[in-house]
């Protein structure tokens, strides 16, 4: 799961395995694999650096 900020300034718990797409149109768009859109504040960048470190966390072992 990713922390995520809606444009209004709330906070969004995502399922980062079900992210289908992100993309810039300029606002950051994230399309979950259901047809779910989340408009949010984080840049492209952001988000995949969000994805690459809770892949890592629970990958890792304790």
């Amino acid at each position: 799961m990713i922390e995520v900020t809606r444009l209004k300034g709330t906070k969004v718990i995502i399922n980062a395995e079900l992210i289908e797409t992100v993309e810039e149109t300029p606002d950051t768009v994230i399309t979950l694999t259901s047809g779910k859109k989340f408009i949010v504040s984080e840049s492209t960048k952001d988000i995949m650096d969000l994805v690459v470190n809770y892949k890592r966390k629970i990958h890792t072992p304790l």
